[in-house]
């Protein structure tokens, strides 16, 4: 009986560790993601960070979050949402790197802020939503 009992003790700890790590996961990719954002944020609004430096990090910043999503796998039973959330991300980074960034690095201020402050405020928002409900 004492054998079976720390059996499933180990097994529960063991489950419970697992779930922990996955909630840290997302956790840590919802601060990746929030870096991205934040990054683009201060290159649309700050005039003196569109050169060469910031370019990178912006670059950089949202191809962490990309490839920290790249490894993770989804919590059993929350397929879809996970599914859902790799899909809007990728959406949210190709707006970015195909209209946002140009719009932005071409002084086109207006057309940026209606991308940003439109479909990426929806993408960002999604994924957001999505993170909580996958535990992060």
């Amino acid at each position: 009986m004492n054998k079976w009992f720390v059996s499933l003790f180990v097994s529960l700890a063991a489950l419970m560790s697992a779930t922990t790590a996955s909630a840290n996961e997302f956790a840590t990719l919802r601060a990746d993601m929030t870096a991205a954002r934040e990054s683009l944020v201060t290159m649309l609004t700050n005039k003196d960070k569109r050169g060469a430096d910031h370019q990178k990090v912006v670059k950089d910043t949202a191809d962490a979050a990309t490839a920290r999503l790249s490894k993770m796998k989804a919590p059993a039973g929350k397929e879809a949402q996970f599914k859902e959330l790799v899909e809007t991300w990728a959406a949210f980074k190709k707006t970015r790197e195909d209209e946002l960034v140009p719009a932005i690095l071409a002084g086109k201020d207006a057309e940026a802020r209606k991308i940003a402050g439109g479909i990426q405020k929806d993408r960002y928002t999604k994924c957001q939503e999505l993170l909580s409900a996958l535990g992060g």
